[in-house]
């Protein structure tokens, strides 16, 4: 099988314009996505997807690969998409699964990737898969910025939402707190496919690429993983990543190259 990343990444955040080339410990962003994605064993290649060209000059200047995007594109699996057609005519290869990882996940580790691929390699009928975790407070469960999940007993999402779900107004004494990780692969044909689903109302409403797989009537696997992993959203959010990831393992392998 051939196996790719592509990290989608862009510099018109409405929560924090900017935020890929924003440096944690002297490393824009988007360069500890890249590099630690590098570190998989069960990838290919890696590749940013960008419609930007101040990120585009960055992943060249260290070596990376980048393509170049339309502006227009309203979801980050859409930009996904478009990059992998482009990558497979420049390089004549046909890949079998595509893992987008967002590039906001500065945290992510070549562990997480192989948690991800892996179940996909071992299920063909598995044909996209988030990685999901466990939310540690309430405080986090009800904050807009973190896409909660709800799965079935067979572990597929049954919805996605900004709001906190399952709900605590019945007065359960606890309930399951889940948060989506966006390392997140497709299946080839089935990345395609989605490309080509109309979007849809909950998709919409909850700004969650997601909904659209699940609102045409397709299942998204959900894998639990128990890397501690935060996504930026906010200046305060890169500020907390940033001191999470003081003497961090994998940032010590790059950070000389990165600088």
């Amino acid at each position: 099988m051939n196996i790719v990343a592509i990290i989608p990444a862009r510099m018109g955040s409405t929560r924090f314009p900017g935020k890929p080339m924003a440096p944690i410990h002297g490393i824009p962003m988007i360069g500890h996505v890249y590099y630690r994605c590098k570190m998989s064993n069960l990838l290919d290649d890696v590749y940013v997807a960008t419609c930007d060209q101040e990120i585009m000059d960055y992943v060249e200047s260290i070596g990376g690969k980048a393509i170049m995007t339309k502006d227009t594109h309203e979801r980050c699996t859409e930009r996904t998409t478009e990059a992998l057609l482009k990558i497979e005519e420049e390089t004549g290869v046909s890949n079998d699964i595509i893992v987008m990882i967002q590039g906001d996940e500065p945290m992510v580790t070549p562990e997480m990737l192989n948690e991800a691929i892996q179940p996909m390699l071992n299920e063909d009928s598995i044909q996209v898969l988030n990685l999901m975790s466990e939310l540690k407070s309430k405080k986090e469960h009800e904050d807009p910025n973190e896409v909660k999940v709800v799965v079935d007993l067979k572990s597929n999402a049954l919805y996605f939402s900004r709001e906190p779900i399952p709900s605590w107004k019945k007065s359960a004494a606890e309930v399951p707190m889940l948060k989506q990780v966006c390392v997140i692969p497709f299946r080839r044909d089935f990345l395609i496919k989605y490309d080509q689903l109309k979007p849809t109302p909950l998709e919409i409403i909850e700004s969650v690429d997601m909904m659209r797989v699940l609102e045409h009537g397709y299942k998204v696997r959900m894998i639990m993983t128990d890397a501690k992993s935060y996504a930026v959203d906010t200046l305060e959010d890169l500020r907390y990543v940033e001191e999470q990831m003081n003497d961090d393992s994998l940032m010590l392998q790059y950070q000389s190259s990165g600088r």
